[in-house]
């Protein structure tokens, strides 16, 4: 699969890295083509000359970018994005805790949108950069959760998933993204507060099938 990643910073990178183990063609993009470039390099994939350049012909696009520079993004590259998956890790962490918990809807349903020919999945957010190459805790792998309308979307995505070494666990329409962005404000602040080392993940015990 052709991967385009949007963004080079922390999760950017680590999806690069993963997305490439795994097995598939990654290209990355930032506002900078020289740092898409650099990253690039040291990655092992390719980069594009823009954001646009990026998403032309890519049958995934990843905005790893933080959730601000979402709409600027999406109005650079919209336009190619018809039936194109779209993947979205972004949460809110910029905002206040108050805004955060009262917000009403989620940034993926903000995808859909400023991008409504995109089939977008929310996916990747639960997990901290630190653990998208390292999807296992004492031997037991992660849940990567993942929420989306389109049902032939979100098996690509789970199978990336499982690629990655991650147990994929759907939750369901996109209107549940919702809910995965608040599991990773709750994990986000812990960390913050705690002093913790931003290694801690989610993983569901107990029959799940």
């Amino acid at each position: 699969m052709r991967i385009a990643i949007i963004g080079v910073g922390n999760v950017g990178s680590a999806l690069a890295r993963a997305f490439r183990t795994a097995g598939h063609t990654v290209v990355v993009s930032s506002r900078r083509a020289s740092l898409a470039e650099k990253i690039a390099e040291e990655l092992g994939v390719s980069a594009a000359s823009s954001n646009r350049a990026v998403a032309e012909n890519a049958e995934m696009v990843v905005l790893a970018v933080p959730a601000k520079a979402v709409a600027s993004v999406l109005d650079e590259t919209a336009e190619f994005l018809d039936g194109t998956i779209v993947v979205d890790p972004t949460n809110p962490a910029d905002e206040d805790a108050e805004t955060v918990l009262r917000a009403s809807a989620s940034l993926a349903e903000a995808v859909v949108l400023l991008a409504p020919g995109a089939r977008v999945v929310k996916a990747f957010n639960t997990v901290f950069a630190s653990r998208l190459n390292d999807p296992a805790i004492d031997g037991i792998p992660l849940d990567g959760f993942y929420a989306g309308d389109d049902a032939q979307a979100k098996q690509v995505v789970a199978d990336l998933l499982a690629d990655m070494g991650f147990r994929p666990v759907d939750t369901g329409e996109l209107l549940t993204a919702r809910a995965l962005e608040l599991m990773a404000f709750l994990n986000i602040s812990l960390n913050a507060r705690g002093g913790w080392p931003w290694r801690s993940g989610w993983k569901l015990l107990g029959p799940v099938d």
